[in-house]
């Protein structure tokens, strides 16, 4: 065996026990019953296919639940409604696609972030009026569809165009899905939602679909809580017992690589 192959052979050894030590240390919630709350509308993070709500976030806190020992029960809200929800306690735990910020944070408390993303603009395969964000702030003819205080809106309206909330460029819609039917219908012109998730509706789309500009901003997401909730470290202690074993990486090479979305 060769001096590589044994040390290879040693640091494999050495990650192996530091996994599995902390898959021991992670705590036993004794089969504790837990409300997830979640809005089944943010591909393919969550949503329902075939009459089935399925995605990372549900494959993710279905590990999270095995590993914690809790039974969980879903519940489903409106975007606008889960945040206030979730800080009077009528849920345990919320999902979906959640961008960790200091504002939030004062009313919820956050997990550890799960994934990092990234703001594309997805427009049609046969977009030619507009190339980035610029020269499409400097059309008003433009259309941007979003849904209302998530980060997509905050970055069309901060990052796109004028700083103005109310602009009438912006049609607001209550999910993202309706917001990517909008832009293949042609009533908007663009829609702006993570890296990868873009990448995954151009290549299910046969050419209908974009991605055109320079990316525009980064985001982590997290879980959230009621403030002061005693599920936030062990959550904690899953998510990374998760990374570091693998399995974060196989729930994006599932859902934003193997799967094929579509509308």
């Amino acid at each position: 065996m060769t001096l590589t192959t044994r040390l290879a052979a040693g640091l494999l050894t050495t990650l192996l026990a530091t996994t599995a030590i902390a898959q021991d240390a992670l705590p036993d919630l004794d089969g504790r019953a837990v409300t997830v709350v979640t809005e089944n509308a943010y591909p393919p993070l969550q949503f329902v296919q075939d009459g089935a709500a399925v995605g990372w976030e549900y494959d993710a806190m279905a590990e999270i639940a095995e590993r914690l020992n809790m039974v969980v029960t879903y519940e489903n809200t409106s975007w606008d409604a889960m945040i206030p929800a979730v800080s009077e306690g009528q849920y345990d735990i919320g999902m979906t696609g959640i961008t960790i910020r200091e504002d939030r944070a004062e009313v919820v408390d956050f997990s550890d972030s799960y994934m990092t993303s990234e703001m594309v603009m997805l427009v049609r395969g046969d977009e030619a009026r507009f190339t980035d964000a610029a020269s499409f702030a400097a059309d008003p003819d433009l259309m941007i569809a979003a849904q209302p205080g998530t980060t997509p809106f905050y970055v069309a309206v901060y990052d796109v165009l004028d700083g103005d909330e109310a602009n009438p460029r912006i049609q607001t819609m209550e999910t993202f899905g309706a917001t990517v039917q909008a832009l293949r219908a042609g009533d908007v012109d663009l829609v702006l939602t993570d890296g990868t998730a873009g990448e995954g509706y151009v290549a299910a789309s046969e050419g209908a679909l974009k991605i055109v500009g320079e990316k525009l901003g980064t985001e982590d997401f997290g879980f959230i809580f009621p403030k002061g909730s005693d599920l936030v470290a062990p959550v904690n202690a899953a998510i990374a017992a998760m990374r570091a074993d693998g399995t974060l990486d196989a729930l994006n090479t599932t859902w934003f690589l193997d799967f094929k979305m579509g509308e």
